[in-house]
C-alpha cells in the first residue's frame, strides 16, 4: 500500500492530539495520518503488523480509549477516521447565561457559536466533538455537537453543580449559581436528608442531557444558608473544583516529617545560620520562604536569598508531591487560604520563622556597584532567621533612621539599610534595562468578623515592598540562568510580547494622543516604557494610556522553554522563591537540586513532553484561583453596596464597551456597569480603536479617565453585579476646557 506523505498540518494534528497517549497509540495516529484515508480494523491490523488474538483485543482497547478521547472516530461505514480530517473539532463548551454558547478548540483557533438548541444538549465545560455547519450573519462559525469527549485521562466523570434548591409543582430542582449554566437541574434522589427550599446545595449529574432530554442529578452536598458568611467561599471553591480537602494518605506524609531540623538534615549543608538573616512580609502572613541578607562587599554588595527547602521534605511521586501539583498553588480568599501544602510544612517545618533552624535553598549574588548581578551561585544551606519583620516597620524605620521602630530587632537596621542602598542600585539598572513600570492603583480590603466587607482602601507600597521584590526578581533571573546554563529541563516563567492585532489596535490608540511605540512588529518591553515616560502629568490620561498598554500584553504563563519576560525585558526568568505556595518553583528547586549532586538527566523527548504538561497544567490552576479569588471579592463587594441603592458617588470611568461604560467609585474603590441606557435619551456609538463611546444627538463622549457623578439604581447578589445610571460628567476634553476658563 502507497503511503501519502505527511505534511506540516498533520504533524501538528498528532502533537496537539497525543499529549497522553502511550507509544502504540500514537503510532495508531499516526498510521492513519499516513494512510492518508479511513481505515477497516483490519486494515489497521496489517499496517501495524497486528498478529494473534491477544494483540488483537490489545489495538481494540486502544482504539476504543482513543474513540472516547475523541482522538478518532469511526464513520458510518465502519472505518476509523481522524476527526480533523473529518472536518470534525474537539473543543470545550462555554456556555452564556442568554441560553447559547461556544466552541473552544483544543488546538486553538476562533471560537464556533453553539446556537441555543445545540447549548440545550450540552453543559457549560462539557469536551465535546464538534462539526461546523455553516456561519451566523456576524461571520462567525456555527458548530453543532456530534459526541460528547471523555476528559484526558479517560474518565467522563459526573458534573458537580452548585446551586439554590428550590420546589416547583411536586418537583425539586437546582438553580446553577454559576450563569453559564443556564438550564435548572432536577434533583432526583437526595441522598442528603434535611435540604431545605432556598439552601444552596451540591447535585452531581447523573443524566446528560446529550443523552436525555432533561438534565438531572443527586444532591450530594449542603452548604448551608445562602446568605450565611463564608458561603461565597465555599460556592466558589466547588463552582471551580478547588481541592480543599486533605487525603488521609497526605495527612499520614506530612506527619511523619519531623517539626525540627534534625543535625542529619544538616550535613553537607552549607551553615548560614550566623548572617543576620530576616523575613520581611505582610503584617497578615503566616508562611515565609525567603528570607534575605546583604552587605557591602567592595564597590557594591553580596547578596543572600535564602528559599524554603520545601523539595527536602516533599519527595517526587509522595501524596504530598501529587496533592501539590493537583492544587498547583496555594489560594487566598477574604480571611481564608486554601495552602498548596499542609500547614505542618506550610506553616511549620518549611517555614523560615525566627529563632529556629531552617533549611534552605540559597541564591548568593555578587552585585556591583550599578545594581548589575556579576555573579551567583546555588548551594543547600541552614539559616537562622533573626527576624521576622513587617513592610510597614521596615518602611518606616528606614524613613525615619530610627531603629527603635523595629522594636527587639532594632540592632538588625544597618544590615536593613544596605538592603536599601542596593535597592537603589537595581532601580537603576531596572531603568536603564527599560523594564515596564505601570503605576495603576491598588486597594486593600478590610473585613470585619463575619468575613464580609468593612472598607476598602487604596493601598500604598512602600519601599520595603520593592526591596523584597528586587531581592526576588534577581534571585529568579539567577536560577533561570542556572538552569538554562546545565542544559537542563525546568519550568520557566515566561510573558510573551504583544499579539500582531493587538498591536495594531494599541498604535492607532496611542496615535490619538501624538504617542509613537517603537520597535516595529516586535517591540521591546523598554519601547512600551518610553511611552510611559512621554506621558504628560495629568492623572486621567496616564491612566487611560497605562491600562490600554496592561491590556495590549499577553498574559504570562508556565514553560519548559526559557523564552524571556516582556515586562520585566529579562531574556530568562523563572520562580524559584515561594515553593511554599506555587508548584513550579518547587519543580524548579528539584532541578537545581539535580544539578548541584551532578545528577542531571539528559534532556529526551517524554521529559520536555512532562514538562510542558506540567506547565500546561500550572498555568490553568493558577488562573483558576485568581477567577475564583475574584469572584469572591466581586460577590462581597456587591453585598456591600446592596443597602445603598439610591445613593450618589464620584467615579472614574475604568472601561468602555459598546453596551455602556464601568466605572470605579472614587471613595469607595467598588466598580460597577452604566448600562448605555441609562446614559441619556440618545444614540450611542462605540470606537474600539480610541475607547470611547459617542452620543449622535448630544455629542456626549466617554472614555477611559473620565470623571463622572453615578447613582447606584441596581445590587444583584445572583451575578454579583452592580449597576450605576449617570448623573453627570466631566470628560478628558471638558477638563481641558474648565483649566482653560479657571486660567482666565
Amino acid at each position: 500500500m502507497r503511503k501519502q506523505k505527511k505534511t506540516k498540518a498533520d504533524d501538528m494534528i498528532v502533537q496537539a492530539r497525543t499529549g497522553i497517549l502511550d507509544e502504540q497509540e500514537r503510532r495508531i495516529l499516526d498510521t492513519l495520518i499516513r494512510a492518508g484515508k479511513p481505515l477497516t480494523p483490519e486494515e489497521l491490523e496489517a499496517l501495524l503488523s497486528v498478529a494473534g488474538r491477544r494483540d488483537q483485543r490489545e489495538l481494540l482497547r486502544q482504539l476504543r480509549h482513543l474513540q472516547k478521547l475523541g482522538r478518532l472516530m469511526m464513520n458510518r461505514s465502519g472505518r476509523y477516521v481522524l476527526p480533523e480530517k473529518a472536518d470534525m473539532i474537539t473543543g470545550r463548551v462555554i456556555g452564556h447565561s442568554d441560553g447559547f454558547g461556544f466552541i473552544k478548540s483544543q488546538t486553538g483557533g476562533d471560537d464556533l457559536l453553539l446556537p441555543a438548541r445545540e447549548m440545550r444538549r450540552v453543559l457549560h465545560d462539557d469536551k465535546v466533538l464538534v462539526k461546523q455547519i455553516g456561519l451566523d450573519r456576524r461571520g462567525r462559525g456555527v458548530a453543532t455537537v456530534v459526541e460528547l469527549v471523555a476528559e484526558d485521562d479517560g474518565v467522563t466523570a459526573n458534573r458537580k453543580i452548585v446551586g439554590r434548591l428550590y420546589k416547583s409543582h411536586r418537583n425539586l430542582y437546582v438553580a446553577p449559581e454559576d450563569p453559564r449554566y443556564s438550564r435548572d437541574i432536577e434533583a432526583l434522589e437526595d441522598i442528603t436528608s434535611g435540604a431545605e427550599q432556598g439552601q444552596v446545595v451540591v447535585i452531581e449529574v447523573t443524566r446528560h442531557p446529550l443523552e436525555h432530554r432533561q438534565i438531572a442529578g443527586r444532591i450530594v452536598e449542603i452548604l448551608g444558608r445562602h446568605m450565611a458568611p463564608g458561603m461565597e467561599i465555599e460556592v466558589a471553591i466547588r463552582k471551580h473544583d478547588l481541592p480543599h480537602q486533605w487525603p488521609v494518605s497526605v495527612l499520614a506524609e506530612a506527619d511523619k516529617i519531623p517539626r525540627q531540623v534534625r543535625a542529619y538534615d544538616v550535613r553537607k549543608r552549607r551553615d548560614l545560620r550566623k548572617l543576620a538573616f530576616v523575613t520581611i512580609d505582610g503584617a497578615d502572613a503566616r508562611d515565609f520562604d525567603d528570607a534575605v541578607y546583604c552587605e557591602r562587599s567592595g564597590k557594591g554588595w553580596t547578596l543572600w536569598v535564602a528559599i524554603a527547602d520545601v523539595a527536602h521534605y516533599v519527595s517526587t511521586e509522595s501524596a504530598l508531591d501529587h496533592q501539590a501539583l493537583e492544587r498547583g498553588n496555594s489560594i487566598y480568599f477574604p480571611n481564608r487560604v486554601i495552602p498548596m501544602l499542609p500547614e505542618a510544612l506550610s506553616n511549620g517545618i518549611c517555614s523560615l520563622n525566627p529563632d529556629v533552624d531552617r533549611l534552605c535553598m540559597c541564591c548568593e549574588m555578587q552585585i556591583g556597584p550599578r545594581g548589575a548581578i556579576k555573579s551567583w551561585h546555588f548551594y543547600n544551606g541552614v539559616l537562622r532567621s533573626r527576624a521576622r519583620l513587617t513592610y510597614s516597620k521596615v518602611a518606616a524605620a528606614l524613613t525615619n533612621n530610627d531603629a527603635g521602630l523595629l522594636g527587639q530587632a532594632s540592632p538588625l537596621l544597618p544590615h536593613l539599610q544596605q538592603l536599601e542602598r542596593l535597592f537603589h542600585a537595581f532601580l537603576k539598572a531596572r531603568k536603564r534595562r527599560g523594564a515596564i513600570d505601570l503605576d495603576l492603583p491598588e486597594t486593600r480590603i478590610f473585613y470585619n468578623a463575619e468575613r464580609k466587607i468593612d472598607r476598602i482602601e487604596a493601598s500604598v507600597r512602600n519601599d520595603a515592598h520593592r526591596i523584597i521584590e528586587e531581592c526576588m526578581l534577581a534571585a529568579n533571573v539567577c536560577a533561570a540562568q542556572f538552569v538554562t546554563s546545565h542544559r537542563a529541563c525546568g519550568l520557566f516563567r515566561v510573558h510573551p510580547g504583544p499579539k500582531p492585532e493587538r498591536l495594531a489596535d494599541l498604535r492607532a490608540f496611542l496615535g490619538q494622543f501624538g504617542v509613537q511605540l517603537g520597535g516595529g512588529d516586535k517591540p521591546q518591553g523598554h519601547e512600551y516604557q518610553r511611552v510611559i515616560e512621554q506621558l504628560p502629568d495629568e492623572p486621567a490620561k496616564r491612566r487611560l494610556v497605562q491600562t490600554m498598554l496592561l491590556r495590549s500584553m499577553s498574559q504570562a504563563v508556565y514553560s519548559e522553554h526559557n523564552d524571556g519576560h516582556f515586562a520585566l525585558t529579562y531574556p530568562g526568568y523563572a520562580h524559584f522563591t515561594s515553593p511554599i505556595r506555587r508548584y513550579p518553583d518547587l519543580v524548579l528547586h528539584r532541578v537545581i537540586k539535580q544539578i548541584l549532586s551532578r545528577r542531571v538527566i539528559p534532556v529526551d523527548t517524554p521529559q520536555r513532553e512532562a514538562m510542558h504538561s506540567m506547565a500546561v497544567h500550572c498555568s490553568t490552576t493558577e488562573r483558576r484561583a485568581e477567577e475564583a479569588s475574584r469572584e469572591v471579592i466581586q460577590w462581597l463587594k456587591a453585598e456591600y453596596m446592596q443597602d445603598r441603592i439610591g445613593e450618589e458617588f464620584s467615579a472614574t470611568v475604568t472601561t468602555v464597551t459598546g453596551f455602556g461604560i464601568f466605572v470605579e467609585l472614587k471613595a469607595l474603590f467598588v466598580e460597577g456597569l452604566v448600562h448605555i441606557t441609562e446614559l441619556g435619551n440618545d444614540y450611542f456609538h462605540f470606537d474600539p480603536l480610541a475607547h470611547r463611546l459617542s452620543g449622535e444627538r448630544s455629542g456626549q463622549r466617554f472614555t477611559v479617565g473620565d470623571a463622572v457623578r453615578v447613582r447606584l439604581i441596581r445590587v444583584s447578589l445572583e451575578d454579583a453585579k452592580i449597576d450605576f445610571s449617570l448623573v453627570s460628567r466631566r470628560s478628558l476634553q471638558g477638563n481641558k476646557r474648565q483649566k482653560r476658563r479657571a486660567k482666565k
